[in-house]
Protein backbone atom coordinates (compact mmCIF):
# COMPACT_ATOMS: atom_id res chain seq x y z
CA UNK A 1 0.00 0.00 0.00
CA UNK A 2 2.78 2.32 0.58
CA UNK A 3 4.37 1.60 -2.50
CA UNK A 4 1.21 2.78 -4.37
CA UNK A 5 1.15 5.91 -2.15
CA UNK A 6 4.92 6.38 -3.26
CA UNK A 7 4.15 5.90 -6.81
CA UNK A 8 1.06 8.33 -6.66
CA UNK A 9 2.87 10.86 -5.42
CA UNK A 10 5.90 10.37 -7.82
CA UNK A 11 3.37 10.44 -10.82
CA UNK A 12 1.98 13.87 -9.29
CA UNK A 13 5.45 15.04 -8.79
CA UNK A 14 7.14 14.59 -12.39
CA UNK A 15 5.44 17.47 -14.15
CA UNK A 16 6.95 19.88 -11.83
CA UNK A 17 10.71 17.91 -12.00
CA UNK A 18 10.83 18.23 -15.42
CA UNK A 19 12.97 20.73 -16.98
CA UNK A 20 10.39 24.00 -18.39
CA UNK A 21 11.62 26.21 -21.10
CA UNK A 22 11.91 29.49 -19.40
CA UNK A 23 9.05 31.21 -19.86
CA UNK A 24 10.12 34.43 -21.36
CA UNK A 25 11.79 32.47 -24.58
CA UNK A 26 9.76 31.74 -27.82
CA UNK A 27 8.32 28.37 -28.67
CA UNK A 28 11.27 25.85 -29.95
CA UNK A 29 9.64 25.11 -33.04
CA UNK A 30 9.43 28.62 -33.82
CA UNK A 31 12.71 29.75 -32.01
CA UNK A 32 14.46 29.02 -34.77
CA UNK A 33 12.10 31.00 -37.29
CA UNK A 34 13.31 34.78 -35.17
CA UNK A 35 16.96 36.07 -36.22
CA UNK A 36 19.12 37.62 -32.96
CA UNK A 37 17.03 40.89 -33.45
CA UNK A 38 13.30 39.70 -33.62
CA UNK A 39 13.96 37.15 -30.47
CA UNK A 40 15.25 40.52 -28.79
CA UNK A 41 12.47 42.50 -29.63
CA UNK A 42 10.12 39.26 -28.66
CA UNK A 43 11.72 39.26 -25.40
CA UNK A 44 11.25 43.14 -24.79
CA UNK A 45 7.61 42.91 -25.85
CA UNK A 46 6.59 39.96 -23.64
CA UNK A 47 8.02 42.39 -20.83
CA UNK A 48 5.69 44.80 -21.53
CA UNK A 49 2.43 43.34 -21.72
CA UNK A 50 0.77 41.80 -18.44
CA UNK A 51 -0.75 38.86 -17.92
CA UNK A 52 -4.14 39.08 -17.67
CA UNK A 53 -4.60 36.35 -15.39
CA UNK A 54 -2.37 36.79 -13.26
CA UNK A 55 -2.30 40.45 -13.28
CA UNK A 56 0.77 41.38 -11.65
CA UNK A 57 3.51 39.34 -14.01
CA UNK A 58 4.09 40.18 -17.85
CA UNK A 59 3.25 37.31 -19.81
CA UNK A 60 6.88 36.85 -19.87
CA UNK A 61 7.19 35.80 -16.25
CA UNK A 62 3.55 33.92 -16.29
CA UNK A 63 3.04 30.08 -16.92
CA UNK A 64 -0.64 30.74 -17.53
CA UNK A 65 -1.86 29.10 -20.61
CA UNK A 66 -3.55 32.64 -21.58
CA UNK A 67 0.49 33.77 -20.87
CA UNK A 68 1.36 31.22 -23.41
CA UNK A 69 -0.94 31.92 -25.94
CA UNK A 70 -0.30 35.98 -25.62
CA UNK A 71 3.20 35.07 -26.23
CA UNK A 72 3.22 32.76 -29.37
CA UNK A 73 0.70 35.49 -30.53
CA UNK A 74 3.92 38.23 -30.04
CA UNK A 75 5.88 35.25 -31.66
CA UNK A 76 3.71 34.86 -34.43
CA UNK A 77 3.84 38.58 -35.74
CA UNK A 78 7.18 38.95 -35.34
CA UNK A 79 7.93 36.23 -37.37
CA UNK A 80 5.20 38.07 -39.82
CA UNK A 81 6.94 41.13 -40.02
CA UNK A 82 4.40 43.56 -37.94
CA UNK A 83 6.06 46.23 -36.31
CA UNK A 84 6.39 46.53 -32.56
CA UNK A 85 3.34 49.53 -32.47
CA UNK A 86 1.10 47.28 -34.50
CA UNK A 87 1.40 44.21 -31.97
CA UNK A 88 0.92 46.33 -28.95
CA UNK A 89 -2.06 48.16 -30.86
CA UNK A 90 -3.22 44.73 -32.03
CA UNK A 91 -3.41 43.46 -28.68
CA UNK A 92 -4.77 46.91 -26.63
CA UNK A 93 -7.45 46.22 -29.72
CA UNK A 94 -8.31 43.00 -28.43
CA UNK A 95 -7.64 42.70 -24.66
CA UNK A 96 -7.97 46.69 -23.80
CA UNK A 97 -5.41 49.11 -22.34
CA UNK A 98 -4.82 46.80 -19.46
CA UNK A 99 -2.76 44.31 -21.19
CA UNK A 100 0.12 46.95 -21.29
CA UNK A 101 2.10 46.69 -17.86
CA UNK A 102 2.43 50.79 -18.60
CA UNK A 103 -0.49 51.88 -19.60
CA UNK A 104 -0.72 55.10 -21.43
CA UNK A 105 -1.73 59.08 -20.08
CA UNK A 106 -5.49 58.87 -21.76
CA UNK A 107 -8.31 60.62 -19.67
CA UNK A 108 -9.58 57.52 -18.29
CA UNK A 109 -5.96 56.73 -16.76
CA UNK A 110 -5.33 60.31 -15.25
CA UNK A 111 -6.06 59.05 -11.78
CA UNK A 112 -3.94 56.04 -12.39
CA UNK A 113 -0.59 57.93 -12.82
CA UNK A 114 -1.73 60.21 -10.62
CA UNK A 115 -3.15 58.54 -7.64
CA UNK A 116 -0.08 57.61 -5.69
CA UNK A 117 1.47 61.67 -5.89
CA UNK A 118 -2.67 62.53 -4.53
CA UNK A 119 -2.11 59.89 -1.83
CA UNK A 120 1.22 61.86 -1.45
CA UNK A 121 0.32 64.89 -1.07
CA UNK A 122 -2.50 64.10 1.50
CA UNK A 123 -0.44 62.00 3.69
CA UNK A 124 1.98 65.16 3.78
CA UNK A 125 -0.85 67.33 4.70
CA UNK A 126 -2.01 65.61 7.60
CA UNK A 127 1.23 64.88 8.76
CA UNK A 128 1.88 68.34 8.70
CA UNK A 129 -1.20 69.46 10.57
CA UNK A 130 -0.66 67.15 12.89
CA UNK A 131 3.45 68.94 13.43
CA UNK A 132 1.44 72.06 13.71
CA UNK A 133 -1.27 71.10 16.25
CA UNK A 134 1.16 69.70 18.38
CA UNK A 135 3.73 73.16 18.35
CA UNK A 136 0.91 74.51 19.16
CA UNK A 137 -0.33 72.55 21.80
CA UNK A 138 3.62 73.22 23.58
CA UNK A 139 3.63 76.66 22.93
CA UNK A 140 -0.07 77.47 24.56
CA UNK A 141 0.59 78.48 27.92
CA UNK A 142 -1.17 75.94 30.64
CA UNK A 143 -3.89 77.68 31.69
CA UNK A 144 -4.54 78.12 35.50
CA UNK A 145 -6.27 75.63 37.34
CA UNK A 146 -10.08 77.12 38.23
CA UNK A 147 -9.32 77.01 42.33
CA UNK A 148 -13.24 77.54 43.03
CA UNK A 149 -13.77 74.39 40.78
CA UNK A 150 -11.62 71.88 41.93
CA UNK A 151 -13.11 73.01 45.77
CA UNK A 152 -16.59 72.63 44.56
CA UNK A 153 -15.54 69.08 43.15
CA UNK A 154 -13.91 68.21 46.59
CA UNK A 155 -17.03 69.14 48.70
CA UNK A 156 -19.12 67.55 46.36
CA UNK A 157 -16.97 64.25 46.83
CA UNK A 158 -17.30 64.24 50.85
CA UNK A 159 -20.18 62.71 52.81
Amino acid sequence: MRLAHWGLALLLALPVLAPAQPPDAPPQTVQATLDAGQQERYRRLVHELRCLVCQNQTIADSNAPLAQDLRSQVERQIAEGRSDDEIRHYMTARYGDFVLYKPPVQRNTVFLWAGPFLLLLGALAIALRQLLRRRDAAAAPAAAPDRQALQKLLDEDRP
